[in-house]
């Protein structure tokens, strides 16, 4: 025989009893918070409520600084829009088609405009515009693409654009406050700001070019359109060109490379006065790839000198490069150091002799046989 509980179903229609009732409160509140907006506007006035202005106050002194430096500046800033001509694979015709937009800066009264090498190559034209409207077509004065410049020439008439002023780049520190006047995505006279994240990066070059060496890192917003536009210091003067970005995205990453305004001052006025960059040289051939393995072979760190050019300053100065044996190659020169600062392969090398003029005198550290010493070479023309 089963026992039976007389009171189990009392128990259970209580608790479904308090189950449905907490439910159904549930239910109920979330109902009445849904509407909640509608039943207080039901009831609510109709007339709405006049609301005062809060006074602004005076605007912070690091803004006024802010504002006045952009209203300055801008006018030295210009918009630059490219085209390319492409020919028709059916008609033969050609035709322009637009390339490309970027930013530059107005270098000297005379009209020359400073941008990127990179703004301008493979266009057939490009259109430069002020920020009062008027619009010029550029000639190209000369580019250096191992360090991505180039200088465009507009004839301005007599209502001339400011040139923008000129600062330094040695003297810069990590955290200096920076501005950034550009086009971004053909957004036109855009500013943003941000600090110097580093110095002295190095950037490779698409393709095959060279290394870009003595860059200026910031965190300023650089996008698109931004390359070849000024990078100022809070006073206002121009300490590098905007050149790169660090962007898995294609668009800013808070990582943007300018090249100093050290260099620019090196090689703008080459290209103004002749059209081309002469780039300082030693009157020796080297080579990374063949560099590194002779390091490797060797275990030894710096430049070796492959051939010592017949009649160069290298070559008055003592300089020798590599033997060449029937069964073994002996080396020759190792320059480990310029002016007190090694350098460990041909891209620091480069970069260190690119930092003089023509005319210049280095002096180089070099091991050979074991025996260290100091050499000083005459800075010649270089190709």
């Amino acid at each position: 025989m089963t026992a039976h509980d007389p009171y189990g179903h009392v128990a259970s229609d209580r608790f479904v009893t308090r189950w449905l009732i907490i439910t159904a409160s549930v239910a109920a509140l979330m109902l009445f918070w849904r509407f909640l907006p509608a039943i207080e506007a039901w009831f609510s006035p109709r007339q709405a409520v006049e609301r005062t202005v809060t006074p602004r106050g005076d605007l912070a002194a690091d803004e006024r600084a802010t504002i006045e430096l952009f209203e300055k500046s801008r006018d030295s800033v210009v918009y630059i829009s490219t085209v390319k001509l492409v020919r028709d694979v059916w008609t033969r015709n050609v035709f322009s088609v637009p390339r490309g937009t970027g930013s530059g800066f107005i270098w000297d009264e005379a009209g020359h405009v400073v941008t990127n090498f990179h703004v301008i190559q493979d266009a057939s034209q490009a259109i430069v515009k002020l920020t009062d409207g008027r619009d010029y077509q550029a000639a190209l004065v000369g580019t250096s693409p191992a360090h991505d410049i180039a200088v465009l020439k507009i004839g301005v008439g007599f209502k001339r654009p400011p040139a923008v002023p000129i600062g330094t780049s040695a003297d810069l520190k990590a955290g200096q406050k920076v501005f950034v006047i550009g086009n971004p995505f053909g957004l036109d006279w855009t500013l943003t700001t941000g600090i110097i994240s580093a110095l002295d990066r190095s950037l490779a070059s698409d393709a095959a070019g060279p290394t870009i060496e003595h860059l200026i890192q910031t965190d300023a917003a650089i996008n698109p359109g931004n390359s070849g536009g000024p990078l100022l210091d809070s006073a206002g003067r121009l300490i590098g060109i905007n050149t790169a970005i660090y962007s898995p995205s294609g668009a800013s990453a808070g990582i943007g490379f300018a090249v100093p305004v050290d260099t620019v001052m090196r090689v703008v006025p080459q290209l103004v006065k002749s059209g081309r960059y002469i780039r300082p040289a030693l009157g020796i051939e080297v080579d990374e790839q063949l560099n590194q393995r002779l390091q490797m072979v060797t275990g030894h760190q710096g430049v070796f000198v492959l051939r010592v050019q017949p009649g160069s300053t290298a070559q008055r100065a003592g300089l020798v490069g590599i033997t060449i044996a029937s069964q073994h190659i002996t080396p020759g020169d190792l320059i480990t150091a310029i002016d007190g600062t090694s350098i460990d392969g041909v891209p620091g090398l480069l970069a260190r002799i690119d930092d003089h003029r023509v005319g210049d005198i280095v002096r180089l550290t070099v091991e050979r046989k074991g025996t260290t010493r100091e050499v000083r070479v005459e800075l010649q023309p270089g190709t």
